[in-house]
């Protein structure tokens, strides 16, 4: 018999019988392919491998401080000792006044999701609603950027027209009305109410104008109309102020209030005015809960129309505003405000930044 083994790859006799005598392991037949076994009909044993860590939980990582900056470091003061010094070249941060001015800037600049209606109230007339509307107005825009329109909602002569400057055109919200429909379709453009409100070039809002040179009763606009005017001035403005009128009875009126998001109370220091501010508020808590609550985060507005009034007498009025109101702001006398076009940029230091302070506290209820 030979000593040639059969197959081919078997190791030889001689080669086997030099290994035993060596005492060395005989080395395993060719079964293995880059280190894993062939299939042999019996599951392969292979070597434990140390377990890998797994990933780190949110609740165990460390903290680690962003590379970000999360905190808007404040400006150097401008204003005043401050300011004058930081020209020098200090950096020295601003005073107790001029932070609060620039906390209130900042209110009057942000912008809200959705649009925003603040009604300016007052069952009395020349009690400074047609002022307030467009110097609130002035403010929002100059600070805020443009989409805020000032609504004359007026059926008795409203002024506020008179108190603005005119457009091109003498369009108003009677001319609107018919073009409502085509104004709420899908191809109307925000150049397209050009041809009906009046741009203020240097303050920066629009004004959609009454007809006061018509009787009342040709004036007059139902609730219905309201709700079309609303809509369209809610589709292309972001803030609207309306001006109103003072039948608080009138369903135009009533339909503003079912409007608004806040409302703003008018009045100079004369005690008529003052009264009838606040029976109007008064009323409106006891219309419905909206209404109640539209009273009760109102703000008010005191104007001093009397250069002669005294501090007392501002006083006085704001005092017996605070329990009917959420804030009561009181504004000085101002002889750029009696009579004329009315331009925010034409009044006192002063008496800016007193409006300031009075839409910042609008703008803290929005």
């Amino acid at each position: 018999m030979s000593d040639t083994p059969d197959e081919p790859n078997a190791p030889r006799p001689e080669y086997r019988r030099r290994r035993r005598e060596q005492h060395q392991p005989e080395p395993a037949a060719p079964d293995l392919i880059l280190g894993a076994p062939l299939w042999s009909g019996e599951e392969p044993v292979l070597p434990e491998r140390a377990a890998e860590p797994g990933p780190l939980r949110a609740d165990t990582m460390p903290e680690r401080r962003s590379f970000l900056q999360t905190e808007r470091p404040e400006e150097p003061a401008r204003d005043g000792m401050r300011g004058a010094l930081n020209r020098l070249g200090l950096r020295l941060p601003p005073g107790e006044r001029e932070q609060s001015e620039r906390d209130d800037e900042l209110a009057v600049s942000q912008h809200w999701a959705g649009p925003r209606t603040i009604a300016v109230v007052n069952g009395k007339g020349g009690a400074g609603k047609t002022p307030t509307t467009i110097l609130l107005s002035a403010v929002f825009a100059r600070y805020g950027g443009a989409g805020v329109l000032a609504w004359d909602n007026n059926q008795t002569r409203g002024t506020l027209g008179w108190r603005t400057e005119k457009g091109a055109h003498d369009r108003t919200l009677l001319e609107l009305l018919p073009e409502a429909g085509r104004l709420l379709g899908t191809a109307a453009q925000s150049a397209d109410l050009a041809h009906f409100v009046h741009h203020q070039p240097r303050e920066k809002y629009d004004v959609l104008r009454s007809k006061p040179i018509r009787l009342a009763h040709e004036n007059r606009v139902n609730p219905d109309d309201v709700d079309a005017i609303h809509a369209v001035a809610a589709k292309f403005y972001r803030l609207i102020f309306i001006d109103s009128g003072n039948d608080e009875s009138d369903p135009m009126w009533l339909r503003m209030i079912d409007h608004a998001d806040q409302i703003v109370v008018a009045t100079t220091t004369r005690d008529d005015h003052a009264e009838a501010g606040a029976l109007l508020l008064e009323a409106l808590a006891q219309r419905d809960a909206r209404s109640a609550r539209l009273a009760e985060q109102s703000v008010v507005v005191v104007s001093q129309a009397d250069r002669n009034a005294t501090p007392a007498d501002v006083g006085h009025i704001v005092d017996g505003y605070r329990s009917l109101a959420r804030e009561v702001v009181s504004i000085p006398f101002d002889h750029e405000m009696v009579d004329g076009h009315l331009r925010y940029s034409s009044l006192g230091r002063r008496t800016q930044r007193a409006w300031l302070s009075a839409a910042a506290a609008v703008a803290r209820g929005l």
